[in-house]
């Protein structure tokens, strides 16, 4: 339940999504009512929230407002206290772990910082999720790895180290090991942390186009204002562990919502403090 004293009850909370937004498809992903708390603090706190097919889903809100513990539950390495996450119509937390694996095979993650193995190169970082889950040969590694790193423009830095690359590099050689997998779903975890606003805006391009090219589910999760209006068809606005709005693009630029319209615009005016 809500802190009573929350001054985030001040207005009102939306938890339809799809429903505000007129928006008709299907749902990749659901939570419903999802209450976790760590160290007794709640930090999604009855979260409702869904993802829709094959679409860029931008979820935006502060720091520590919950977005990596909701990252979290949709892969399955946390549960909620209460409530219930659903990807693919599958309740992760009633899953059986050879059932979770399974589940964690059809997504992708691009981490912050890229999360490479740096003993590897830039090739058998990419190539190693293949080889830890497929059976598949070699030569067919070979083959996809190359088109995914190519995708991504890295295709004459497969035989580098991780610290022979740049920031944006590393991020687009986490993007080609997200995508190896061919997943369902792809969660980018504050993909432009430490990028300046050039090489954000080409991350946001080549997200758009993998995204035209391959489909799927992508949902980008950060705080950044234009990289939400580059690529966010749908926009989830995180707030104190619950959905203050949601909606496409188009709505939540124009939301009347007091929060929404403060944060969306970065205006210092409004029931965002510095708290």
């Amino acid at each position: 339940m809500a802190d009573p004293h929350d001054p985030s009850d001040d207005f009102e909370y939306h938890s339809s999504g799809l429903e505000l937004a007129g928006k008709t498809g299907d749902w990749s992903i659901r939570c419903k009512d999802v209450v976790k708390r760590l160290g007794g603090v709640p930090v999604l706190n009855g979260l409702n929230v869904s993802f829709p097919e094959d679409t860029i889903t931008v979820v935006l809100g502060p720091s520590g407002t919950g977005k990596s513990v909701l990252i979290k539950h949709i892969i399955g390495l946390m549960f909620p206290d209460s409530g219930e996450v659903f990807v693919k119509d599958q309740s992760v937390s009633k899953l059986a772990m050879p059932e979770l694996l399974e589940l964690r095979r059809k997504i992708g993650v691009l981490f912050q910082d890229g999360a490479l193995f740096g003993s590897m190169s830039v090739y058998d970082n990419v190539a190693f999720p293949l080889r830890q889950h497929t059976d598949m040969t070699e030569a067919a590694i070979a083959e996809r790895v190359t088109q995914r790193l190519r995708d991504v423009g890295l295709g004459e830095a497969m035989d580098d180290a991780p610290s022979q690359l740049s920031g944006g590099m590393r991020k687009r050689a986490g993007f080609a090991r997200a995508l190896v997998m061919e997943p369902d779903v792809v969660i980018f975890d504050e993909p432009d942390s430490g990028l300046d606003p050039v090489r954000t805006a080409l991350l946001c391009e080549l997200i758009q186009e993998m995204h035209s090219i391959y489909k799927g589910t992508y949902i980008v999760v950060t705080h950044n204002i234009a990289s939400a209006r580059q690529i966010g068809e749908y926009i989830a606005v995180l707030w104190r562990g619950r959905i203050v709005e949601a909606g496409d693009a188009e709505r939540m630029f124009s939301s009347d919502n007091d929060f929404v319209r403060q944060f969306l615009s970065g205006s210092a005016e409004g029931p965002l403090t510095m708290d």
